[in-house]
């Protein structure tokens, strides 16, 4: 069973008061496979990246009317199906149908009919492109989590709160320092805290003075030299 990113999205019409219109995963059942084994051919459509571009590596379904779990949820649900190839490592997870179809599927369920202003808004490939553009959400928490937030250390409430507004901190500088310093670095522009620590955190460097000045050896022979100096340079022009 698998369960994908989940998000809240507010609208509302002009004068109205706001709604809240959410997007989040739906555990896959026998139910949702029946269902899925009986979608016509036609019912699938290539899937959209963010900029709007069709792809041929995903394709995307309305699952709402075929799909008798629906009934015992919320009134106007929807659920929207997208089926992709599935890569070595999902291999041995994949279920009896996705092994004779040859296609892994996940599913999203909504309450968005359309919304407001948005040309496209009820279509399964807008609301697929939507629910995926969360997972950045779900990318920083793990980051959180890596900077501190996976073990509190104390039983103490102020103690705890003190530990995880310092890790937030911590999850803030370094996402502004890959932002700011590291952008056109290919293996550092979106490298995981224990990358970023390894490689630039902890710089195998000597902080000496001399002449009323701070030196900063560092060694010719560390691979990312030249990016902690780049970084540095650029994070100390930003802060200027």
């Amino acid at each position: 069973m698998r369960q994908p990113a989940a998000g809240n999205h507010r609208s509302s019409k002009a004068g109205e008061a706001h709604s809240v219109k959410f997007t989040v995963g739906w555990t896959i059942t026998d139910a949702d496979e029946t269902a899925i084994a009986v979608l016509p051919a036609d019912a699938w459509t290539s899937s959209l990246e963010p900029d709007g571009n069709a792809t041929d590596q995903a394709q995307v379904a309305e699952l709402t009317g075929l799909n008798q779990r629906v009934g015992n949820w919320i009134d106007g649900l929807r659920l929207i199906v997208r089926r992709t190839r599935p890569s070595t490592r999902h291999v041995r997870n994949l279920t009896d149908l996705e092994k004779r179809t040859g296609w892994r599927y996940a599913i999203v369920a909504t309450n968005i009919r359309r919304i407001h202003g948005v040309a496209g808004s009820h279509q399964p490939q807008w609301l697929d492109v939507l629910h995926r553009s969360h997972a950045g959400v779900e990318d920083q928490v793990r980051t959180n989590k890596a900077m501190g937030l996976r073990n509190l250390p104390s039983k103490a409430w102020t103690v705890n709160r003190g530990w995880v507004l310092a890790a937030n901190i911590a999850a803030d500088l370094a996402a502004c320092t890959r932002l700011l310093g590291l952008h056109d670095q290919p293996d550092l522009a979106d490298a995981e805290p224990g990358t970023l620590r390894y490689r630039l955190l902890h710089l195998p460097a000597k902080l000496a003075s001399h002449a009323r000045r701070k030196i900063l050896s560092i060694p010719d022979t560390w691979p990312w030299a030249e990016a902690f100096q780049l970084c540095w340079h650029r994070d100390c022009t930003n802060n200027g």
